[in-house]
């Protein structure tokens, strides 16, 4: 589990293929901060752009780590195929602060920025999320992107083929320049994961008749 609150800026500086064909996934070597991974161990989960990956191998002394990613994680998530800066979050531990909200690592979607930039000592992001995870995103609730947790300041259900629902967000200037949203631009792709707690409530009040297996 994670909080939405980055603790490290790192950078995908390798990747290589773990087979010849598209159904083989890929390794990356990450280059974490200075001192990052100090307290990191083979097999701890470490979130990446909002997505929950294992580190395989440590180098600390180059401050870098490996991780292995499947065909079906590259094919649910962005920004994990090349090379460039990356959130970084390590696993909740049962003493820390829960500065965000619960995050699970698993991402839900792929959202695409529709307009980014600054308005006065902040910056507006707006995010086209896909038409399914609409009615999961509320006025003053929770979402993930890229792993950072983020308020959502307005949502608006869009009409005609493109569809979707378009949430506004606020970012402060902390934000922007400690973490890798700052290099986002319209038509980015950004990982999404909605609020834990809104999943719940649409399944228990929602129609679940064609989610749930019934036994004869």
């Amino acid at each position: 589990m994670f909080t939405g609150i980055i603790t490290g800026l790192g950078r995908i500086v390798a990747i290589q293929s773990l087979g010849s064909s598209s159904d083989h996934g890929k390794r990356l070597t990450i280059e974490a901060p200075a001192g990052y991974l100090d307290d990191v161990g083979l097999g701890d989960s470490i979130a990446l752009n909002g997505a929950c990956m294992t580190a395989t191998s440590l180098d600390l002394p180059q401050n870098r780590f490996t991780i292995d990613i499947s065909a079906e994680s590259l094919a649910k998530t962005t920004g994990l195929a090349e090379t460039g800066p990356i959130n970084l979050e390590k696993a909740l531990r049962a003493h820390d602060r829960l500065g965000g909200h619960i995050v699970s690592g698993h991402v839900d979607g792929i959202g695409r920025v529709t307009h980014f930039a600054e308005v006065g000592e902040s910056w507006e992001l707006r995010i086209l999320a896909p038409r399914e995870l609409g009615k999961y995103l509320a006025y003053k609730g929770s979402i993930t992107v890229n792993g950072v947790s983020l308020t959502v300041n307005r949502v608006a259900d869009l009409a005609g083929d493109e569809g979707g629902t378009e949430l506004s967000i606020n970012l402060i200037p902390h934000t922007v320049q400690n973490t890798a949203l700052g290099q986002l631009a319209a038509g980015s792709r950004v990982n999404l994961e909605i609020d834990l707690i809104a999943r719940y409530v649409e399944r228990m009040l929602g129609d679940t008749h064609n989610n749930i297996s019934k036994k004869p």
